[in-house]
């Protein structure tokens, strides 16, 4: 199966860039050189898009840079594994969207510093999908566009209930109890229960991050095993539908009924629309406790520069030109091919698509509630947690304890990473 934006966001929101040199190193690409008219060449990477179309516009956008001849390359497979691994060869990119790039990446000089590409234009990019992308005040990638996961609700089957939207985690625990019925589940978390792709939202609807902004571990708190533990009373109550003939990431359970409540991704609303018109709404992660606040998790690959490159000025050129410049591009690579928000707050707000209704309010939770996992926050550190939180709802482990775990593996990763600094 070819590969999505969405899977920015599974798992947590996280992907591992490691692999082995092999995956990535073939024959030399000849970027070093010029072409037939004299132009200099530089190779552009992206991953496998699932969405029809896409393939064909990000060429034609190449096509019309006049600095410089733009090969395109389409990289099926564990892209970011070849990514990582052609970064420390000459015959990688020279410019490629990442997930990241990781602080690996980052501090081992493996990327350029594009911070210049965005004077004039910082302030107009989200500043959620913007931070991961910054270190030591320096941005590493601009982000392209922005994915993010909300919660479906059935409008008709909570209203024949008698119930409102749920605005908090206690409501929404009560809402999918008394939603569940013989043929219908009160929620739908994807099929485990919801540890593969909650991440570190219900702790952004604690009020508390996963990293803090001066680089200490930002859960360590009693209200982060309190919110961890309603997941579990989630499951226990067996409110939430397990086993659906597709995960999360589909609507498909949503859609055919299965379920009254979905958590799924932005890029399902068309699909839910077609499927049951007006009778449905969408909210971020609810709240909880009296310093939480409402959450959606967004992810966004960005655009960078190898710090192999051979035409590096070009090459910023050119990324400056297709992410900055030309926000007519921007807006079509988000919004023909699948359904994306544009990192740009200026064409998020105004693109007809994103004006009215659901799709609206998903930009508006985007925008005011919406939370990146963090630079500092490393594969280990996910690892230890998403473990942490299926034990949690699944096995029924004690929060307080697992937490502990997770903390102090956090911060031996943190001590780590900032030893490089």
């Amino acid at each position: 199966m070819s590969m999505s934006r969405r899977r920015l966001l599974g798992a947590g929101g996280g992907l591992a860039l490691t692999g082995a040199l092999a995956s990535a190193c073939g024959s030399n690409t000849g970027r070093d050189g010029d072409d037939h008219a004299g132009q200099p060449v530089i190779e552009q990477w992206y991953h496998q898009y699932g969405e029809p179309g896409t393939e064909q516009a990000v060429k034609r956008y190449a096509d019309a840079f006049e600095k410089a001849s733009v090969r395109v390359q389409w990289r099926p497979g564990a892209y970011d594994q070849q990514t990582a691994a052609a970064l420390l060869t000459t015959s990688g990119p020279d410019v490629f969207e990442v997930n990241g790039p990781t602080l690996d990446q980052i501090q081992g000089g493996q990327v350029v510093d594009l911070t210049e590409l965005l004077a004039e234009a910082k302030d107009d990019f989200n500043p959620a999908v913007l931070a991961p992308k910054t270190y030591q005040g320096k941005i590493w990638a601009i982000p392209q566009v922005i994915d993010t996961q909300l919660l479906y609700y059935r409008k008709s089957m909570l209203k024949n209930a008698g119930l409102e939207p749920p605005s908090t985690l206690d409501a929404l625990i009560d809402a999918a109890k008394e939603l569940t019925t013989g043929d219908v589940k009160g929620l739908f978390l994807g099929n485990d229960g919801g540890p593969g792709v909650l991440g570190g939202t219900p702790l952004n609807a604690a009020g508390l991050t996963l990293i803090t902004e001066d680089g200490k571990v930002g859960f360590d708190d009693p209200a982060a095993a309190r919110t961890l533990g309603k997941l579990r009373q989630l499951y226990t109550e067996k409110s939430l539908l397990l086993g659906a003939p597709s995960d999360w990431s589909d609507p498909a359970a949503f859609t055919q009924g299965l379920t009254a409540m979905q958590w799924s991704g932005l890029w399902a609303l068309p699909q839910v629309k077609k499927a049951l018109g007006d009778d449905f709404g969408v909210l971020p992660f609810p709240q909880d406790g009296a310093h939480g606040a409402p959450a959606v998790p967004v992810g966004a690959y960005g655009a960078a520069v190898s710090a192999r490159s051979r035409h590096k000025s070009v090459a910023k050129a050119y990324v400056k030109w297709l992410w900055v410049q030309r926000t007519d591009y921007q807006e079509d690579f988000a919004l023909r091919y699948g359904f994306h928000i544009p990192a740009r707050i200026s064409l998020a707000t105004k693109a007809a698509k994103l004006r009215q209704g659901a799709a609206g309010e998903a930009v508006r939770y985007a925008t005011d509630n919406g939370h990146a996992e963090p630079l500092l926050w490393t594969s280990a550190s996910r690892t230890a947690y998403q473990d942490a939180l299926s034990r949690i709802i699944k096995g029924g482990a004690n929060p307080e304890s697992e937490l502990r775990s997770v903390v102090r593996k956090t911060e031996a990763e943190l001590r780590r990473v900032q030893k490089k600094s």
